[in-house]
């Protein structure tokens, strides 16, 4: 099923080159390091099978796609899942909330979550994460500046880039960055969040990894969490 069209991404450059990102500063404005154009063709039209809508990508927000959406069948697997050897699944309440399976680390374990957080991870050295499924009634673009906005606003010190992290033809990004409350203590951390439409309504997936910062082994379990997820629509 060709549910999604490819959509002109703006280019930012983050620490390395050749690697588009994005990041905001401490009042929350976006700043792309390279300034770039962007023409996108928005069109909206209907026919008996499906609606195509489209979410405008814009030069702060890398990632969001042009979205076509259809009916999809009951438990639908629209994005396969991971073939790590462990793995977890998250899922809310909500009957029309997509269930997400996310690959864990080694001496990782899982626990059931509760509202919004589908599933919450533990692993050694004081890693945590959570995956957390929420409704939205914003676009992807306006979902992924108001996740980031709130990210910056737990810590007084907090610095957080995006990469674009398209998903399964989804709008994705994945963001880093660090928290502190004074420059000699830091809390650092992994984020993968993905705009997700179904048959009834949007949603906000997020699988969030953090840990003091110098853990040992971050780096490559937040690389495991973050990875593609899968994705089965109700």
């Amino acid at each position: 099923m060709n549910r999604l069209v490819w959509a002109v991404l703006t280019g930012v450059l983050l620490t390395a080159p050749s690697v588009a990102a994005c990041a905001r500063n401490s009042d929350g404005t976006a700043l792309p390091a390279t300034e770039a154009a962007t023409s996108a063709s928005i069109t909206s039209t209907t026919t008996s099978s499906a609606t195509t809508t489209t979410d405008a990508p814009e030069s702060s927000e890398p990632g969001v796609v042009e979205t076509t959406r259809e009916q999809v069948a009951p438990n639908a697997v629209v994005c396969p899942p991971p073939t790590s050897a462990q793995t977890a699944v998250a899922a809310v309440s909500d009957p029309a909330a997509p269930r997400i399976t996310v690959a864990l680390p080694d001496g990782w374990s899982s626990a059931s979550g509760s509202g919004d957080v589908g599933a919450r991870l533990s692993g050694p050295g004081g890693m945590v994460a959570e995956v957390t499924i929420a409704p939205t009634a914003l676009s992807a673009a306006a979902a992924f500046t108001r996740y980031s906005d709130d990210a910056m606003a737990k810590y007084p010190i907090s610095m957080p880039s995006m990469l674009p992290a398209e998903l399964c033809d989804f709008s994705g990004q994945e963001m880093m960055g660090t928290w502190a409350d004074n420059p000699d203590r830091s809390i650092e951390y992994r984020d993968r969040i993905v705009h997700i439409w179904t048959n009834a309504k949007d949603y906000l997936v997020s699988v969030h990894v953090q840990a003091p910062s110098g853990t040992p082994g971050f780096d490559a379990a937040a690389d495991v969490l973050i990875g593609d997820f899968g994705i089965v629509i109700p």
